[in-house]
């Protein structure tokens, strides 16, 4: 056997260029599959990992998996606002310890603006258990500081001290901007693989002052307008925000609260478990998934039957070799295995090679894919999912060389030392 092995690869370096195309050829598949099934799962962790240590969400009555995303992934618009009241209720029940209130419905240049307190640099939890941090500056202390992502500073090239001007929406372009009441940049957070990245945080009270001279999501007109100066000193106390965190004191109120929130008879409300919600939207997406890795398997098929096409016009080149082989004493047998392991070496190359491909892509581009489209990728270590591919994959070259083998095997003696006119 060790014999067939070393023949096998004389055999193949001998036609390097066409096994080489061939192994290119089923690299390529491999590293789709491999890389459809990574992504999936780097999705899933990046999802997973934005949140974390909050109990509930809480925001106007709409679907979970609707306020999940746009109440943390930034998603979407929020269908309706909670008065500020129902948030005061709900945050000074005995069974709350910490809230951190969002106002979304601004933007920056197409980075989306969070109207929020103080609250969220100390209680909001990202990859389990980390905290945000500075790169540079501090939290917002006044009425028109913001803080921006690790994105936006990077994306605008801002530093701690520009001034910004927010705009009216959620649009990439806006034509309402509030250019009379600018911010100043105070803190840069460090990059947390989160939609956090690309946001601009501002204080509630901000979001309140751009906001006091608007009617009905209508602009001032010139003899209306307050100046930043007069919004500073009104009361700014926010009438509705989109909606909130909560932390508990402890999490076997979990269900009580919620169900509580859910009946909440003066404003219609839902809360959520954060877990729960991602599993939904999990469930929705699944069958994206299954038709990527099925798009994704067709490939690798594909580059299956190329293989077993090149094994077979090779079978005409090497008919010599096959007859001299015979006529040394080789066995059918021996010729069979000498091809089943051709094609298996075809196979563990093209392996080796897909897996190199996607891992050391993901690796060396995740950082540029984050910084030019904002879609942060993990590289998830590999697990069991990935070896049953690779093993897939090994096992079905090894058996598509079946073909070529048995082809080889029955005509070699005969066919090698005949004459063909």
């Amino acid at each position: 056997m060790k014999a067939l092995f070393g023949i096998a690869l004389r055999s193949l370096a001998n036609r390097r260029l066409t096994v080489g195309l061939t192994i290119i050829g089923l690299t390529v598949s491999v590293a789709l599959l491999l890389g459809v099934e990574q992504a999936r799962k780097s999705a899933r962790e990046g999802f997973t990992q934005t949140i974390s240590g909050t109990d509930l969400i809480v925001g106007a009555r709409s679907g979970p998996v609707q306020l999940l995303l746009y109440s943390v992934f930034h998603i979407g618009n929020a269908t309706n606002q909670l008065s500020w009241q129902s948030y005061e209720e709900i945050a000074a029940s005995d069974a709350v310890a910490w809230t951190v209130p969002i106002a979304l419905g601004d933007s920056h240049r197409g980075f989306r603006v969070m109207g929020t307190t103080d609250a969220v640099f100390e209680h909001y939890r990202y990859a389990r258990s980390r905290e945000l941090r500075f790169a540079e500056g501090e939290a917002f202390a006044g009425v028109f500081d913001a803080v921006i992502g690790a994105d936006v500073a990077a994306r605008l090239g801002y530093d701690v001290g520009r001034e910004i001007v927010l705009s009216h929406g959620v649009a990439t372009t806006s034509f309402l901007d509030h250019g009379d009441k600018p911010f100043t940049v105070t803190g840069i957070l460090e990059r947390t693989g989160t939609p956090l990245d690309r946001s601009v945080l501002v204080s509630l009270e901000g979001i309140e002052a751009i906001h006091v001279d608007w009617q009905q999501g209508r602009p001032p007109t010139p003899g209306q307008r307050v100046s930043a100066d007069d919004a500073r000193a009104m009361d700014l106390q926010p009438k509705a925000i989109t909606a909130f965190l909560v932390g508990l004191e402890s999490r076997v109120a979990t269900f009580g609260l919620q169900r509580a929130i859910n009946d909440y008879t003066d404003e219609a409300l839902t809360a959520i478990l954060p877990g729960v919600a991602l599993s939904e939207l999990w469930s929705v997406i699944a069958t994206v998934e299954r038709v990527l890795l099925a798009i994704s398997a067709c490939v690798v098929l594909a580059g299956l039957i190329g293989m077993v096409t090149t094994l077979l016009t090779s079978l005409s080149e090497r008919r010599r070799e096959m007859a001299i082989l015979r006529a040394v004493g080789a066995r059918p047998w021996h010729i069979f295995v000498l091809f089943m392991l051709e094609a298996t070496a075809i196979g563990v190359a093209a392996a080796v090679l897909g897996s190199a491909l996607v891992f050391g892509g993901f690796w060396l581009g995740a950082g540029v894919i984050a910084r030019e489209t904002g879609i942060h990728l993990e590289l998830v270590a590999p697990g069991q999912s990935e070896a049953i591919i690779v093993g897939l994959v090994i096992a079905a070259s090894a058996l598509a060389g079946a073909i070529p083998a048995w082809r080889a095997w029955r005509t070699s003696l005969a066919d090698g030392l005949s004459i063909r006119l």
